[in-house]
């Protein structure tokens, strides 16, 4: 029997990285900084799918 887990905790990092990468587009002088911030909004996304 499969056992299911818990991913949670990914849509809650996931929620924060997207309040980051929301708040840099909105900030002229952070708006540079964005790819920084993308990678991290992308993964947790897919381990909230869990498509990884």
């Amino acid at each position: 029997m499969e056992t299911q887990k818990s991913r949670g905790k990914y849509w809650i990092y996931f929620t924060i990285w997207l309040a980051i990468i929301i708040f840099m587009l909105a900030t002229p002088q952070y708006r540079q900084f964005f790819w920084l911030a993308l990678p991290g909004v992308c993964t947790y996304f897919a381990l909230g799918m869990d498509i990884m």
